[in-house]
C-alpha cells in the first residue's frame, strides 16, 4: 500500500474506535489516578461519532474528511482531551486537503500539523507528560521516513509513539489535573499520552494489514 484514500480513512477511524472501545476501562483507570476518570467514556463517544460520520460522508478528499471528523469530535466530546483531539484532526486534515491521496510525505504533514496544533491549543511542549509526548515523536519519525514506504513510515511512527509513552511515564506532569500531583505523577502512565498511541496504532493496523 503506497497511498491512503477515502475508504482507507474510514477503515482507520474504525480501527481507532475499536482500539479505544476495547481499552475504555483502561483509560478510565488511568484517568482516575490523575484526572476525573471519564477519559475512556469521552474518547469512546468521540470516535463512535467520528466513525459514524466517516461512514456516511460523501467527501472524496481524505484531508477534508479528516477535518470534518475533527469538527464532529469537537461537537460530540467537548472535554479537554476531546477538544485537543478535535483540533488535531481539523488542523491536520486542513494541512493535506489539497491532496487526493495520502502517501508517506502527506501523512507526515498531517501528523506534524496534528501535533503542533495540540501544542498550540494546549500550551504544551514535549516533556510535559501529555499526548504530545507520543504524537510529536511519531510525527518526527514520519518526517524522517517520508522517503520510505507507507508501511515503514507508520511502523517507525508506532515505535516512536510507544517509546514516547514509556518515556512520559517517567516524567512529572505539568498540565491539567495531573499537574496537581507533582512528583507523585512520576511513574504513572498518562491517559492522554496513551490515547496518542491508540491513534497511531489505528493507522498502523490498517496500513500493515492491507500490505500483508
Amino acid at each position: 500500500m503506497e497511498t491512503l484514500r477515502i475508504k482507507d480513512i474510514q477503515s482507520i477511524i474504525l480501527q481507532i474506535k475499536n482500539i479505544i472501545d476495547s481499552n475504555q476501562d483502561k483509560l478510565m483507570e488511568l484517568d482516575s489516578v490523575m484526572g476525573d476518570g471519564d477519559l475512556g467514556f469521552t474518547m469512546t463517544k468521540a470516535f463512535a461519532a467520528a466513525h459514524e460520520e466517516a461512514v456516511k460522508s460523501e467527501e472524496k478528499i481524505p484531508g477534508k474528511l479528516l477535518t470534518r471528523l475533527g469538527i464532529v469530535i469537537a461537537k460530540t466530546s467537548p472535554s479537554t482531551m476531546g477538544t485537543l483531539i478535535a483540533t488535531g484532526f481539523m488542523k491536520g486534515g486542513k494541512s493535506i486537503d489539497s491532496y487526493d491521496e495520502i502517501g508517506p510525505e502527506e501523512l507526515a504533514y498531517f501528523f506534524e500539523a496534528f501535533a503542533r496544533s495540540i501544542m498550540d491549543r494546549g500550551k504544551s511542549v514535549p516533556g510535559n507528560k501529555t499526548i504530545i509526548d507520543t504524537l510529536f515523536p511519531a510525527a518526527e519519525a514520519l518526517r524522517s521516513s517520508a522517503n520510505e514506504s507507507l508501511v515503514k513510515s507508520i511502523s517507525a511512527a508506532r515505535e516512536a509513539s510507544l517509546k514516547g509513552l514509556d518515556a512520559s511515564t517517567k516524567m512529572k506532569a505539568q498540565h491539567g489535573r495531573a499537574a496537581y500531583y507533582q512528583d507523585n505523577s512520576i511513574g504513572k502512565q498518562d491517559g492522554g499520552a496513551t490515547v496518542g498511541t491508540y491513534i497511531i496504532e489505528g493507522f498502523y493496523r490498517h496500513i500493515t494489514q492491507l500490505s500483508i
